[in-house]
């Protein structure tokens, strides 16, 4: 089995023999071209694992090189080589499609690593399956969805996997930022190191520099070990900065310097120490409106987005639900353990989730708990309050039938006499006139309960009467009236 044979395009001689030698070390073949003609000369003539272009060629730009490469011999990886300090070239060649770069003077260790990865992924492009883009097949993807969105999606991340350039991703809370970036790591060819996703609200920012970098034993009160951080642990592999959005400004220096020189230093060291991960970032807010107000390091900004990946709301996939809503059911109850009743999907398909994914999850896992034999029906969803996608100002249900309720105005003698305990006073709120509740969670408990009080004193306090009356499981009414605190009367 022949080696594989890496292309080095660079007019100086001294740098091109350098990287000659240090891949004929590795057991490479390399042929080695000075000028954009000759490489192009190669590349049409054989096959490569990687090419490494200099930036700055005599007969034109390697950013030509890299488009051209991109766009025509996509299974082959090209890297970059930059000029020291220039990480605006870096970070254009990432966009055009490069896989990964490295600095002058180039530091050996760094460049065996950037080629070790390079061929894993030259491997791994080779054994997909033709006219197939890598990660395009649902098998064993963790981003299910046959919509074309989805299908979308899938293609884009295959492509996307391919590279070493940092991602941002981009989507509504719940859409499925952590699964995205899993699989951008699954299908790269990082995916045997590890994957660590880190919250970034979710870490004090007294212990943030810690947390990345890590610490030297005896370096602060309470050090009694040496510890690495994320960057340590996440060597070879990726690192995910949700919620980057979140990060203090003084963190954000620190960061962007890590991620542009792939070197940290612990804290209580002297020296620093090389790293090599691939940065995915991910925020529901809109970074380029943060940058604008000052919120944000524009270098970070620019440094994190080289890629964007923008995963759609799931109001906008509602062809999928039904793969979704098994998937779920599978997961809370066993394969075949709880199933949908009818008239529940057309119900699910009608909201429009503004929680995404997660709420989908959240809604099927109340239902099962409310539903009977595994069966869920429409009364278990629990969704009076939904709104339907594309109806944001509808009015909702709760509210619509307030003029009826004993809260808008006097009650009826009868009924008040018949409840079984004093309803506390509504906020005072009347519907049919221009003034609004001055607490409308309040406001709609209290809507709820004389409704549920009207159905159950009809029925004399008959539950399952009442149940039956107001659409809703014998289980769900118990909910309601101890959440909001209805009593049967003493005999």
């Amino acid at each position: 089995m022949s080696a594989p044979r890496i292309l080095v395009v660079d007019d100086e001689a001294d740098l091109r023999e350098l990287l000659e030698i240090t891949l004929l070390k590795m057991g490479l073949d390399v042929d080695s071209a000075a000028t954009v003609r000759e490489a192009r000369a190669l590349l049409a003539d054989g096959a490569y694992a990687l090419v490494l272009t200099d930036m700055r060629l005599p007969d034109g730009l390697g950013l030509e090189l890299v488009r051209e490469v991109a766009a025509h011999y996509r299974n082959t990886p090209i890297a970059v080589i930059t000029a020291y300090g220039s990480a605006e070239n870096a970070v254009v060649a990432l966009k055009a499609g490069a896989f990964d770069y490295v600095s002058k003077p180039v530091v050996l260790d760094d460049l065996r690593t950037m080629v070790r990865s390079a061929l894993k992924l030259s491997d791994k492009g080779g054994k997909a399956a033709p006219g197939q883009p890598q990660g395009q097949e649902q098998g064993g993807s963790r981003l299910l969805g046959q919509s074309q969105a989805m299908q979308a999606l899938r293609a884009q991340i295959g492509r996307l996997a391919r590279s070493q350039a940092p991602i941002a991703i981009n989507g509504e809370s719940g859409s499925g930022k952590e699964l995205a970036a899993r699989e951008i790591h699954a299908q790269s060819a990082r995916a045997l190191k590890p994957f660590v996703a880190v919250n970034c609200g979710a870490i004090p920012e007294a212990l943030m520099e810690a947390e990345f970098f890590g610490y030297r034993k005896g370096a602060f009160t309470g050090a009694s070990d040496e510890r690495d951080g994320f960057f340590q642990a996440a060597n070879g592999g990726t690192l995910m900065l949700d919620e980057v959005a979140d990060l203090p400004l003084a963190m954000q220096v620190k960061l962007l310097r890590a991620i542009q020189e792939r070197r940290v230093r612990k804290i209580g060291a002297t020296a620093e120490e090389a790293v090599d991960v691939r940065i995915i970032s991910a925020t529901h807010k809109d970074l380029a409106k943060l940058v604008e107000g000052g919120q944000f390091r524009q270098d970070l900004f620019y440094r994190l987005n080289v890629i964007e990946l923008t995963l759609p709301p799931l109001r906008e996939r509602l062809d999928d639900l039904p793969l979704l809503a098994d998937a779920v059911l599978a997961r809370l109850a066993g394969p075949g353990g709880a199933r949908l009743g009818q008239g529940v999907l057309a119900a699910l398909q009608g909201y429009a989730f503004p929680g995404n994914v997660r709420e989908l999850e959240n809604v099927l896992e109340r239902a099962l708990a409310f539903a009977d034999d595994g069966v869920i029906e429409v009364g278990d969803l629990l969704l009076k309050s939904a709104r339907p996608a594309g109806t944001a100002g509808a009015t909702p249900p709760a509210a619509a039938e307030a003029p009826a309720a004993p809260a808008a105005g006097a009650p009826p003698a009868a009924e008040t006499a018949a409840a079984p305990a004093p309803a506390p006073a509504a906020p005072s709120a009347p519907v049919g006139g221009d003034d609004l509740p001055s607490n409308l969670p309040d406001y709609l408990s209290q809507v709820e309960r004389d409704i549920i009080l009207r159905a159950l004193t009809q029925t004399q306090f008959n539950r399952t009467q009442a149940a039956s009356l107001l659409g809703i499981s014998l289980r769900q009414l118990r909910y309601q009236m101890q959440k909001l605190d209805i009593h049967a009367p003493e005999p």
